[in-house]
């Protein structure tokens, strides 16, 4: 397995499993939307990607958005996306995409990488958990839908 820092060239790979991702979040597949949005965020320059590949194929991707810590005063980095191929679970993939985002964050500077996942996703809290990731017992998140 490999992993590796996405760049433009790599979105047309990183689409696929970007619209599988989407699906598993109850959203209708759009590879288009999901090829397009991947290549406006590299181009951008506004996510980091990784992405995992094994036999030639892609088979797992990390999204890294920079944000900023008012509290800790410096950079701060949210894990957006996680995803790896169902037929590729288990075997390592996760947590290797998860190191690459630590190390990543440790190489930028950030004081702190956080995530969120669903309430019922326990699959992927165990391997946040088991990854040194800490539940936040402190605050509570909430969102205001635009549209």
């Amino acid at each position: 397995m490999e992993i590796k820092q996405a760049t433009i060239l790599n979105a047309e790979e990183i689409a696929p499993l970007f619209d599988a991702y989407r699906q598993f979040y109850k959203q209708p597949s759009d590879l288009t939307g999901a090829n397009k949005y991947i290549q406006t965020r590299l181009s951008r320059q506004d996510s980091v990607i990784f992405f995992a590949c094994e036999d030639k194929a892609c088979v797992g991707f990390v999204q890294l958005y920079p944000t900023f810590s008012s509290i800790g005063m410096g950079k701060a980095l949210i894990l957006n996306d996680l995803y790896v191929e169902p037929a590729h679970r288990k075997k390592g993939v996760g947590e290797n995409l998860l190191q690459a985002a630590k190390d990543y964050a440790a190489r930028d500077g950030a004081k702190s990488l956080s995530l969120s996942t669903a309430i019922d996703n326990k699959a992927a809290q165990t391997l946040y958990e088991r990854n040194g990731y800490e539940k936040d017992e402190q605050f509570l998140h909430y969102e205001l839908k635009m549209h």
